[in-house]
């Protein structure tokens, strides 16, 4: 299995014009392999066939003619008959004539360098008996021979043995030329082969290698490409089938880019109406906001001037009562009087100061007196003395270049802030920081606690940051929230500077 693994990831890693030529070629070697294998086999099987046969046939033909040699003794001229057939006969390496007792009676090797076989092929040498009938039918004398048809009486006596070596360098080297010139032919045939699989592969791979260039192409975004049709069948649908897609993907862009414009720019007049509606809404809410610092002013001027000034009258009006009372005769209602008198005064004071702190909540009067920095100043100081939360107040820049309707908003961002750590912070340190920086003509506001704090990401903002963020846009302002929780909450605010907030 793990061969079998590893074997499908390396076909895998393979390109198709690998795998083509692969599939194509694995047949043709096995039969090319297989037909060089049988060939050679086939030329060496003949080669040891054939001298087999002639070996066999050689030494009976030579037992069968060397019979009267062997039993008369007349060796030489069958050595001379041997040689000459020795050195004729190149695929004959050695012939042996050797008596019944095992002498040697004739031996003759070849002159020729060649090899012998490892074995040799042997026959008989047989004694003939010959028939002689003195008495044939014309009267002749008749030599019978051992074909005739009567048996001979007496069985052939073995006088000795024929041993033929024979040499397989001939042969071989006939049929290794035979078999080089085969083996030339299959090899033709195989590079055939393989040069019909490179060009069918490259066939399939190149229209294969332009449609993946075109198709990264189309990925990258250029949809106007041409892919001509170069080739027929499946390969051929392919080619004809991306290019169809190139000119649809191209329209479908078109067409896209076309709804994408329209849309941006209903986009941007929706973004411009929504611009316009919330410069609009910020100018309402500044109108608004100044319309009621105006309310605010002339009701504190209201309460200032009659109310209070009502309250001084009744303040001494009761306290003449109870001078009056003081120089009448003695008495449960004279002292009655007196203490209605001083409650009345006392209530006069009472409703004086609650009078002094409404005006002063409605229109400080230090705002109009020392500007943004004592008001400021002066709010910290109230929330220091009444809160016990120690108060850090840091002020840089002249703040007399700004006019009254910066200074008020300032003011009343500093009031929310304040009072968003008094009601909600549960801090134990706070700090306000006014720097009117002249690098970017802005007034920068800092208020900050080490409070509970709270995680903007999941918690909804509040009236006051509302308040503050609709006060600080309507000014043109910016307006950064900071908070973690239990690391406190900080919140940064930047107004500029105008050419019409500035005082001339």
């Amino acid at each position: 299995m793990k061969r079998r693994g590893s074997f499908l990831r390396f076909w895998r890693g393979w390109s198709i014009g690998l795998r083509m030529a692969f599939i194509t070629m694995l047949p043709v070697v096995l039969l090319f392999s297989s037909f060089v294998s049988y060939s050679w086999y086939s030329h060496r099987a003949q080669v040891d066939e054939e001298l087999a046969e002639r070996g066999r046939i050689l030494a009976r033909a030579l037992a069968e003619t060397s019979e009267y040699n062997v039993i008369s003794g007349n060796l030489s001229d069958l050595r001379l008959t041997i040689n000459g057939l020795v050195q004729s006969d190149r695929s004959i390496y050695r012939i042996d004539v050797v008596y019944t007792n095992g002498s040697n009676a004739v031996s003759v090797v070849s002159e020729h360098p060649i090899s012998a076989e490892p074995r040799f092929y042997e026959a008989p040498i047989r004694k003939q008996v010959v028939w002689i009938n003195l008495f044939s039918d014309n009267g002749t004398p008749h030599v019978s021979a051992s074909s005739d048809t009567r048996p001979p009486t007496f069985a052939p006596e073995v006088v000795g043995r024929v041993q033929v070596t024979m040499s397989p360098t001939s042969m071989v080297a006939k049929q290794l030329r035979r078999f080089r010139i085969e083996l030339a032919m299959a090899a033709l045939a195989l590079a055939a082969s393989g040069l019909l699989a490179y060009f069918l592969a490259r066939s399939l791979t190149v229209p294969l290698r332009e449609a993946i260039a075109v198709l990264r192409a189309i990925r990258g975004g250029d949809y106007r490409v041409e892919l001509p049709v170069t080739t027929g069948g499946e390969v051929g649908e392919l080619q004809a089938s991306i290019g169809e897609m190139s000119v649809a993907l191209d329209q479908s862009k078109q067409d896209l880019e076309n709804k994408v414009a329209e849309r941006t720019r209903d986009l941007l007049e929706s973004r411009n109406e929504a611009l316009r509606a919330d410069a609009d809404k910020r100018k309402l809410i500044q109108k608004v906001n100044n319309i009621i610092e105006d309310e605010r002013k002339t009701i504190a001027v209201e309460i200032h001037d009659e109310l209070n000034a009502s309250l001084i009258a009744v303040r001494l009006e009761s306290q003449t009562i109870q001078q009056l009372a003081a120089k009448a005769v003695p008495g449960p209602e004279v002292e009655q009087i007196q203490s209605k008198a001083q409650a009345i005064t006392k209530l006069a004071l009472d409703l004086y100061a609650n009078g002094r702190r409404l005006v002063r909540r409605l229109r400080p009067e230090v705002l109009d007196m020392l500007g943004l920095h004592g008001a400021v100043e002066e709010m910290v100081s109230h929330y220091r003395s009444s809160s016990g939360i120690a108060f850090e107040f840091h002020t840089e820049g002249d703040f007399s270049r700004l006019n009254n309707e910066l200074a008020i908003s300032a003011y009343r961002i500093v009031q929310e802030a304040l009072s968003n750590i008094m009601k909600h912070a549960h801090a134990t340190a706070a700090h306000v920081s006014l720097v009117l920086s002249d690098d970017d003509d802005a007034l920068h506001i800092e208020v900050g606690d080490d409070g509970e704090g709270f995680d903007p990401a999941l918690a909804s903002e509040g009236i006051g940051i509302i308040g503050m963020r609709e006060r600080v846009f309507a000014v043109g302002g910016t307006i950064q929230v900071r908070s973690r929780p239990g690391r406190g909450t900080t919140v940064t605010i930047k107004l500029p500077l105008k050419d019409d907030t500035a005082v001339s």
